[in-house]
């Protein structure tokens, strides 16, 4: 995101909150540089009052297509719509209602933190008294209180992409692009962000997620879409839908001889925090139905299992099995 506004943005009126049904809707979208078709036919729909997972491979046009949401982008073909609006044909109503973040900070480093949150509330018609609330919320919700009037040339990474949410956010959009939102947090920082989109997606917003951390979309997102080579793909979900799992028992001896008894394939778990040698062998299980016979099986059978737990997430696995050739 550029750090100006353009005329059209600044004279749009102020946001109104959110409505039922303003999502995302992208259909047959096409956008190219040149020869390369960054992208080929994308489909997708981002529901109100969920957070939806944008995940992909380098290269598979996961921004490209959050530029073009953005109204950053003109597309080549295809439909979009924003919040109910064109970004492109409707660009100042669709950008009043969406709140982007890229995933680089750009911004004036003289101004301080403050002063970052309160150009951009002017610029969309925020009142002085409206904005200075909204902002003084806004820098004590991404934890940056206490560097509110410091430049923004001496923020960290990672309070700079504190700072980038809370300007995404400063007009109350009903709709939320992020693009590696998680870049550069730490550890605690990561936890707020996902109870903070959790919050904004059960308030009524559309929440749509690109990141890298498979991990911290797991466990916020409701709905995920896939993207590889430019186009909206399935990942496939292997025979049976299933998955590999770390099982843990107190004796591995005892856990591996039981398993081969019973026809059960196993394969010496190497993780290093599981190691072999404590009792640690990967399965294939289908799902948690899969798990529970296990638990249940090895428990009659006599076997002290320790622990039977995913060997990835959700989205990870799903990732893994995408037909991507490296860019």
């Amino acid at each position: 995101m550029s750090s100006t506004v353009d005329d059209d943005t600044a004279a749009a009126p102020p946001p109104p909150s959110p409505a039922p049904g303003d999502g995302i809707s992208v259909r047959g979208l096409h956008r190219a540089f040149g020869q390369v078709k960054a992208l080929d036919g994308v489909d997708l729909t981002a529901r109100t009052g969920a957070v939806t997972a944008l995940v992909g491979p380098n290269g598979s046009g996961k921004t490209t297509l959050l530029l073009v949401l953005a109204g950053l982008l003109v597309p080549d073909a295809g439909s979009v719509r924003v919040a109910g609006h064109d970004p492109i044909a409707q660009g100042p109503a669709a950008r009043a209602r969406t709140g982007w973040m890229p995933d680089t900070f750009g911004t004036w480093d003289s101004l301080t933190a403050r002063e970052v949150l309160l150009t951009f509330a002017a610029a969309y018609r925020l009142s002085e008294a409206v904005a200075r609330a909204r902002v003084t919320d806004l820098l004590a919700t991404v934890h940056l209180t206490e560097l509110a009037d410091r430049p923004a040339s001496v923020l960290s990474r990672g309070q700079k992409q504190r700072l980038g949410l809370a300007r995404a956010l400063v007009h109350d959009p009903a709709v939320l692009l992020l693009d590696e939102p998680a870049s550069g947090l730490d550890p605690r920082s990561r936890v707020d962000l996902r109870i903070l989109l959790r919050r904004l997606a059960d308030e009524g917003r559309t929440v749509l997620v690109s990141s890298h951390v498979l991990s911290e979309l797991d466990e916020m997102a409701d709905d995920a879409v896939f993207l590889s080579r430019g186009r909206t793909v399935v990942p496939d979900a292997g025979p049976g839908g299933g998955r590999s799992w770390h099982v843990r028992a107190l004796s591995v001896e005892a856990l591996t001889a039981w398993l081969t008894s019973t026809g059960v394939a196993w394969r010496p778990d190497e993780a290093p925090d599981t190691p072999t040698g404590s009792g640690g062998v990967l399965l294939e299980l289908d799902g948690d139905e899969g798990a529970a016979r296990l638990i249940r099986d090895a428990v009659t059978a006599g076997v002290a299992l320790v622990s039977v737990v995913p060997a990835a997430g959700a989205l990870e696995q799903a990732y893994l099995t995408l037909e991507e050739d490296r860019r």
